[in-house]
Parts: structure tokens; C-alpha cells; sequence
């Protein structure tokens, strides 16, 4: 397609992530973007070097503090120059880890550290550092940027679940009139429901490999017999407050990535239960929306406040759930000792947590611009006084029990009074005092409202201060 103007949009961001979304998931490039995982490299890269020099092994010395804090400004001050090196470097290279071993070796020569430069990358092959940079960066992204987006969410429904713990409303169970509840209690349900992924998410490993070409320390052997090399990768890898996986083949197996992408995976179902239940609710009129200031709801109809916020997070959540499905699926395969499937579909971890991170944002923001609209729910209320059936028929049922009624079949009286057709408080009032049960049940029962019947929904809420159960793999 050819246009008239001489500015080319083929260098225009390609994802919405990195163009129209670009300010919600920022955060996340800090880690899961190219730069973020070359940033680890280079961590690891120097770390390991810093390590083998500690143990002063093939007569090396122990490095001082300030060759230390010199080397670790590598990554803790990684950015466009070190960016551009490295592209320059791997467009000759073909190989995006070698083209960080030589820039860590270009530094070392600069600081005239020459002597030890061989022990970059020593023993190691490229998936010691890849596990070892793709542990760190989806732990401290998952830890310092998704969970507390999350939590954020969570703590959002918290406080709508306690403001509006005493909100009677109908439930609609198969879409229909039933018994009520609170508002309450159906967002504390949410919450509690998110609280026990977000444990698990916490209690997630973090796992990487450091043991050579095929995980079996030939290269460390051949150099040096006599060290107990797993011993040394194991605390090395430890130092960098990661898990260590013993037992591999060329690549960490990616079972702990598995295992978070399908926990990830599971709270994106929740939230999007959440997000299309409180869509609902807008729709039917219980929660309206706030206007936002300069808002256009649409471009025809001036009176429209669409719910847009849970409509964006649906999407994203459908489409970082596929993405994390293919993470998952994939990863947990590698052929033989080694593939490179894993290489490219880990290069796209960054974008299933963006849309995922994107979505809570879009929910963070929904929960706090929708009032609810209590004369609604109340009228809904009022107009449904049939939903005392199950009230009465069950109060019935223990009457029979204790010997105050001889009424046969309760569930068939209500159900021929009630079933399909609107019954009033004044019709069912009369129908109370015409049973055959004692006074206090039918003092009981023509008190109740469909407003106060809602049992324990209010105090349930309370239940979001209780501390979890145990996880079973606690």
C-alpha cells in the first residue's frame, strides 16, 4: 500500500503494549523487554565472575569492594549505550549471549581487569545464563510490578465488599430471581477467591540451572576435578535469592514457569468472571458509573457512560490467558537434551503479563468509578417477593418435624403458589397466616422481607480477615 506521505509508519510500535497501553504496562519492560534480559545477563555474567574469584580458584585473588562495585555498575547502570553495543555486537555474532560475554569482556579490558576475563561465561553454556536471567527477571517482575497490581485489585473489592456488606440485593442464580444476598458478599467472594491465587502466585519457585552444557559439569570437571562444582552453582545461584534446580539436561526444565503461567492463568479467570458480572450489574442497574470529566461514551449518543473499563479487561484477559496457555503447553516440552522452542516463546512472557497487567489495571480503575444505585436494588427487591418460597417452605419442613404441622408435600405448596408468576408481600402474608404451623413460625415468617432475608451474607464479608488455609503444597 503506498500513501501520500513521506513519513514511513513501519517504525510505529506494532503492539497496543508498547503504543496506545504503553504508560499502564511500563513497568513490566523494566524486566520482561529485551533490554531487561540482557540487563540479567550482564548480572549474572559478572556475578558468576565475582563468584569464582571469591573462592580464589586458578590462582585468582579475591576481587576488593571497589573492582566489585566497578564491575556490578555494568548492569546496575545498564542502558543505551550498553543497548546499542550489544545490538551492533550480535548482528555480527548471531548469538544474543555471546554478544553479552564479549561485552562484559570489553569492560573488564577497560578496567583493566584483563587478567581475569577468561573466567567470563566460564563453563557456562548460554542456558546457565538464560534460566538464570529469565528466574530473575520474571521473579522480580511478577513480584515487584503484577502482584502489587493485583493486590491493588484485591484490595479495591475489599473495601467495595465492607462499604457495601449490608446491601441487600436479589441474587440471580441461571439469570433468575433467588435468593438474596448482600453486594457485599458477592464482591467479597471475588476477593477471597483472588486472595488464594495470589498466595499461591507468592509462594511460586523461581528456579534456574548452572551446569553446563548438558547438566552434568563435564566442562567444570575437565578444568578443575577437584571442586565440588554443584555445591559452587547451587550457593551461586542462592546468592541470587533463586531457587536451584540440581537435575537437567542443557535447559532448566521450565516446570516452575509451567506452574506460575497456569496460576497466572487462573486468577485472569477469576478476574474475568469478576469483570463480566460487574458489567452485568451495570447493565441491569445496580452499579452506575461515574461520569469522567471530557469523557465521550460514544461518538452519536451523548447520554452514554459505556462500561469500558470491564470490557477492556475481558478482552485482555482472554488474550493473555491464550498466550499463557501456549507458554505453558510449550515450555513444558523440550526435545532430548535440548530444542530452541522455548528461546522464542519465552520472548513473549513480556506480553502475556502486559495484557494481564493491563487488565488489572482496567479493573483497579472500573472498581473505583461505579456508585451503587440502592433504590435499584431495592425495588428489584420488592418486586420479587416470591423468593420467600424457599423461606417458607423450609420453615414448614421443621415445623413437620417437630410436630406443629401436617401439612404433606411443603416444596409443592409453594411451588404451586409461586412458580413462573409474581406473588405480593399482601398475597403472601395471607397465604402465612393460612398455614398449618405454630404462631412463632408464622411470626418468623410474616416479618421477613425479601431485604432482610439474606441470612449471613453481611457478616460473611468478615471472612477476607481470616487467615487462609493452608495451601495442600504448603
Amino acid at each position: 500500500m503506498t500513501t501520500s506521505s513521506d513519513q514511513p509508519l513501519g517504525d510505529q510500535p506494532l503492539s497496543p503494549l508498547d503504543g496506545r497501553y504503553r504508560a499502564a504496562v511500563s513497568g513490566l519492560g523494566e524486566y520482561l523487554s529485551e533490554a531487561g534480559l540482557n540487563r540479567a545477563r550482564v548480572e549474572v555474567e559478572v556475578e558468576w565472575l565475582i563468584a569464582l574469584t571469591d573462592r580464589s580458584l586458578f590462582g585468582t585473588t579475591p576481587l576488593g569492594e571497589t573492582d566489585k562495585d566497578r564491575l556490578r555498575v555494568l548492569y546496575l547502570d545498564f542502558g543505551p549505550d550498553e543497548i546499542a553495543w550489544l545490538a551492533e555486537r550480535e548482528a555480527v555474532t548471531r548469538h544474543d549471549v555471546k554478544a553479552v560475554e564479549y561485552l562484559v569482556r570489553d569492560r573488564l579490558a577497560q578496567m583493566g581487569l584483563d587478567g581475569i576475563a577468561e573466567l567470563t561465561h566460564f563453563a557456562c553454556t548460554s542456558e546457565d545464563i538464560n534460566s538464570t536471567a529469565y528466574a530473575l527477571t520474571v521473579k522480580r517482575a511478577v513480584e515487584d510490578v503484577w502482584l502489587p497490581k493485583l493486590r491493588a485489585v484485591i484490595a479495591a473489592l475489599r473495601a467495595l465488599a465492607e462499604q457495601h456488606r449490608d446491601a441487600a440485593m436479589l441474587a440471580r442464580t441461571h439469570g433468575q430471581p433467588a435468593t438474596p444476598t448482600t453486594m457485599g458478599k458477592e464482591l467479597a467472594v471475588f476477593a477471597w477467591r483472588l486472595e488464594r491465587v495470589a498466595a499461591q502466585v507468592e509462594a511460586s519457585d523461581f528456579l534456574a540451572k548452572f551446569s553446563g552444557a548438558t547438566g552434568t559439569w563435564s566442562a567444570h570437571l575437565a578444568a578443575e576435578p577437584d571442586v565440588a562444582w554443584p555445591i559452587v552453582s547451587q550457593e551461586f545461584i542462592e546468592s541470587l535469592d533463586l531457587g536451584f534446580n540440581p537435575l537437567t539436561t542443557q535447559i532448566e526444565s521450565h516446570d516452575w514457569q509451567v506452574e506460575l503461567y497456569d496460576r497466572i492463568r487462573h486468577a485472569g479467570g477469576i478476574l474475568h468472571n469478576l469483570a463480566t458480572d460487574v458489567w452485568t450489574y451495570i447493565s441491569i442497574g445496580y452499579f452506575t458509573q461515574i461520569p469522567v470529566a471530557g469523557a465521550t461514551g460514544s461518538s452519536t449518543m451523548p447520554h452514554k457512560i459505556n462500561p469500558i473499563r470491564f470490557e477492556n479487561a475481558e478482552a485482555n484477559l482472554e488474550i493473555s490467558s491464550g498466550l499463557l496457555a501456549t507458554l505453558s503447553q510449550t515450555l513444558v516440552t523440550s526435545r532430548l537434551q535440548r530444542d530452541l522452542t522455548d528461546s522464542t516463546t519465552q520472548r513473549n512472557i513480556g506480553v502475556a503479563l502486559g495484557h494481564s497487567l493491563l487488565a488489572l489495571d482496567n479493573l483497579q480503575r472500573g472498581l473505583g468509578e461505579i456508585s451503587l444505585a440502592e433504590d435499584v436494588l431495592q425495588g428489584d427487591l420488592d418486586g420479587n417477593w416470591e423468593v420467600l418460597g424457599e423461606a417458607i417452605q423450609t420453615a414448614v419442613r421443621a415445623e413437620i418435624v417437630e410436630g406443629r404441622s401436617q401439612i404433606s408435600d411443603p416444596y409443592a405448596l409453594l411451588k404451586e403458589l409461586t412458580r413462573g408468576r409474581r406473588v405480593g408481600a399482601a398475597e403472601l402474608a395471607e397465604f402465612v397466616r393460612g398455614l398449618d404451623i405454630g404462631d412463632a413460625a408464622k411470626e418468623r415468617l410474616l416479618v421477613l422481607t425479601p431485604a432482610t432475608y439474606t441470612g449471613l451474607a453481611s457478616e460473611l464479608v468478615d471472612v477476607l480477615d481470616e487467615e487462609l488455609p493452608a495451601h495442600p503444597e504448603d
